[in-house]
């Protein structure tokens, strides 16, 4: 193992005791959660779970712990991303506000299918229907060969993100079942340019340059029905 891979650990390690610490000590604030979440929702939804075809993504249901880390990583510019600045500026989102939103969002849980009911009958609630067709996603099926997509995620993917894509909450590996296939799109794409680091291991490594067009649009059709 090489020097910076050993200081990359020694830091991730820092970085999760720490974590752990903080959210151990936290007085997690729901309502608190909730009045941050009225902003979020602008672009993200109501029950955080993003939207314009994967323009916003899904944060429902991801690790707390990746949501905060994701958070301070837009607050330090060290995750460019100019929209969520003015969001988690240190004077408008401390840490403990961070880690109510990252709290209440993980909290959130999507069906992907709506319930099997009868619209006909008498005791139909149109409006609990409603509410629970808010908080359904189902990721529309990508284009690509999906048994080949497959093949691929379980030799290159499923060691960080999971058999079944919902990543690792110890690694701060995020979720990829139930997330847009535009939004993971948009994400390789500045990895590539380096805009982005996919390992922060190996910020050099050129992981998805390896792949043909076809084979990252196989892994990405496979990813799209993970959650189904």
């Amino acid at each position: 193992m090489t020097i910076s891979s050993l200081l990359f650990r020694s830091l991730l390690l820092c970085f999760l005791i720490n974590n752990l610490s903080i959210a151990a000590a936290h007085d997690y604030d729901k309502y608190n959660g909730d009045e941050i979440n009225q902003v979020c929702a602008g672009c993200h939804g109501e029950f955080g779970m993003g939207g314009k075809e994967g323009k916003y993504p899904r944060l429902a249901g991801l690790s707390a712990a990746y949501i905060y880390k994701e958070m301070i990583a837009f607050r330090d510019r060290t995750r460019p991303n100019m929209p969520m600045v003015e969001h988690v500026d240190d004077r408008q989102m401390p840490n403990d506000d961070i880690m109510d939103i990252a709290i209440y969002l993980n909290k959130i849980k999507l069906a992907t299918r709506l319930s099997v009911v009868d619209e006909k009958a008498p005791n139909f609630d149109a409006y609990a229907r409603l509410l629970e067709a808010k908080q359904t996603i189902q990721i529309p099926k990508a284009q690509g060969d999906i048994k080949a997509g497959k093949k691929l995620y379980k030799k290159e993917c499923k060691s960080c993100h999971a058999k079944d894509g919902m990543g690792n909450d110890k690694e701060l590996v995020p979720q990829l079942a139930g997330q847009y296939t535009q939004y993971l799109t948009r994400q390789i794409k500045l990895y590539t340019e380096k805009k982005r680091s996919h390992d922060k291991e190996d910020p050099e490594e050129e992981f998805f340059k390896s792949f043909t067009v076809e084979q990252m649009r196989d892994i990405l059709a496979y990813a799209s029905v993970l959650d189904d």
